[in-house]
Parts: C-alpha cells; structure tokens; sequence
C-alpha cells in the first residue's frame, strides 16, 4: 500500500529535491505551497496544491481528504538578513505558520512531522563540532523562529502524541545531478551559485565577507552538505516515525569545514575559469565556524554525508546554474 506525505514548501529548494527523493522510495507525494518562494516547475512528483499554511482551515481539510501518514514541513523564509529588518515576517510565516499546521494536524489526528530546522538555532558556537547538546542561542529572527518550532514540538508530542524530527540543516548546497531541479533564490544569496557566477561573469565579483576571522586562512569557514544528502535523511526519519514515533532533533553536515577562501578555490578548479573577488567587512553575527557533528544521525537514522565533497557539490550547482543562468 503506498504511503502518503504531504510536503509543505515542496516547490522551493530542499523540498522539491525531497519531494523527488520520497517519490523514488515508493511514497505518494503531495506538496503545498503559497509560491511566494518556491517555484511551479520544481513540482514534478505528484500534485500541487496552493495554499498558504497559516489557512488552518483549508490545511485541515487537506490533511482529512488526502490522510497522509507524514507531514515534511519547508514551508519557510530564510534569509537571515531579510528576518532582521522584517522580523514579524518570519514570526507570522515561520513560527505561527507553523502552530497552524499543528494545530490542523492535530484536529485530523495526522501524528507525524519533519520539520527543517537549522544550524542558525545555534548562534555564535561556544566549540566545534557542534552537536545537538550543544547549547541554542540564535543570533536572529530566523534562528529564533526555528528554535520556537523546535519548542513547540517538544510540547505538542508530549500533549497530543504528535512526533516529530527536527533536522537541523548546516549549509544545504549542491543540485540534484540530473539537473532536473536546483537551487533558485531571488535574490541569491548563497555562496555557491554566486561564487559560480563570478566565474561566469568578471563583471560580477565575488565578496568575501570578512578576512580576520580566527582560521587557517582568515575567511569563515561553513560545511556544506549536498541537498541530495539532505533529502536521504528526510526518508531516513519519515521511516523512523512510522515506526518508533517520540520527538528526535539531529544535526545534519558533514564534519567537514571549508573556508570561503577554499571555497574560491574549489570553484576555480570546477569551473576552470578564475573569478574576481573583492574582500569585504565581517556581516554582523556571523560566526569564525560552523561545522557539524553528525554522530547522532548516522549512529541513529543510519545517516551519513556521502555526496557531499566540495567539488561534486559544486559541479552539480553548475550543471543546474549552466541551465538557468542568473539574470
């Protein structure tokens, strides 16, 4: 019998790539999206239903006509500059979208939830690697409006039986192989699909932000982890809900940091171009390092990074870039 999950925000960038993930396994995929920042054509594996999550009525009337077993929530804005300046955003988005969702879950006894969570809930990280016992003190509003999820889902399992696993993402990177689907973000903000556009295009620098951080080479390093590897653990904890239930947070990376320097590096070697770089001020908040433990996963879920080297990661953000150049 096929098993059913609904992804909320399966059109933006890690959920359609789950979205894919879940369909190849066998499961009937569902995605809802508001399409504020996801994309209609990276819905390619079942239907699309428009709705915004914070509409609890037609949430729990979804969830009573389709019965999923599972509920995979991206459904989420991410730009930690943007949740600075417009805080009530991701409040009202991510936190009280959120509760809405539980809330409809609950009046139609769906009991299991994914939820994306991120290393952002960690703030500035007291040592490294970081693991999930390691102490939470976002720096920002979307920090904190993943934290409170994280709370709230605490609660909910032990008041409603509701479980859940929170999978708190380091820095998602890299597009599905094929090129079938990628990484879109207007604007773009991430490193990778901007340091490969420099490469492109000379007339694009890339900024390094910060040259004085306390590393080997004076740029903040970050652990990348392949958006395919990201996708894997969703399955991996959609399983273990079926099948143990009870509310799980685990930190998905790779142990592994690289530089923005090193970064500049691998995105020479891929692309075999140079690009122009500028050197820019620290961001506010930004920390030296952020580099994962995965121990509890892999001893946990099973779970382990294994297409997330630097250069292949990089080599599919340019497959994907290639075909959807920046405008």
């Amino acid at each position: 019998m096929t098993r059913t999950v609904l992804v909320t925000g399966g059109a933006g960038y890690v959920g359609s790539h789950c979205c894919k993930a879940f369909a190849e396994a066998g499961w009937g995929v569902i995605t809802l999206d508001n399409l504020t920042r996801g994309w209609r054509d990276a819905v390619r594996w079942g239907p699309l239903i428009e709705c915004d999550i914070r509409n609890g009525a037609r949430v729990r009337d979804l969830l009573h006509v389709h019965k999923p077993e599972l509920v995979a929530h991206f459904a989420a804005l991410a730009y930690v500059g943007e949740s600075t300046s417009d805080p009530a955003s991701y409040y009202s988005n991510n936190t009280a979208g959120t509760l809405s969702l539980l809330e409809a879950m609950r009046a139609t006894g769906c009991k299991n939830l994914i939820f994306s969570s991120t290393c952002a809930s960690y703030g500035i990280p007291q040592s490294v690697p970081i693991d999930e016992t390691h102490p939470q003190a976002p720096i920002n509003p979307y920090g904190w409006s993943k934290m409170i999820v994280e709370r709230m889902l605490e609660d909910f399992g032990r008041a409603y039986d509701i479980a859940s696993v929170s999978l708190r993402y380091f820095n998602a990177a890299g597009c599905d192989p094929s090129g079938e689907i990628g990484e879109r973000h207007e604007p773009e903000t991430h490193a990778i699909p901007l340091a490969i556009e420099a490469a492109r295009r000379l007339d694009r620098p890339f900024t390094v932000f910060g040259t004085d951080f306390p590393t080997p080479d004076g740029s903040a390093i970050r652990d990348y982890v392949h958006v395919e590897d990201l996708a894997r653990a969703h399955l991996l904890a959609g399983e273990m809900l079926l099948t143990r239930g009870g509310t799980h947070v685990f930190n998905l990376g790779t142990g592994l940091g690289t530089s923005v320097f090193q970064l500049v590096a691998a995105v020479k070697r891929v692309t075999r171009s140079d690009l122009a770089i500028q050197c820019g001020p620290r961001r506010a908040g930004d920390p030296p390092m952020l580099v994962a433990s995965f121990a509890k996963a892999e001893r946990e879920l099973g779970w382990k990074p294994v297409k997330s080297e630097i250069d292949f990661i990089i080599e599919t953000a340019l497959r994907w870039r290639d075909r959807h150049p920046l405008s």
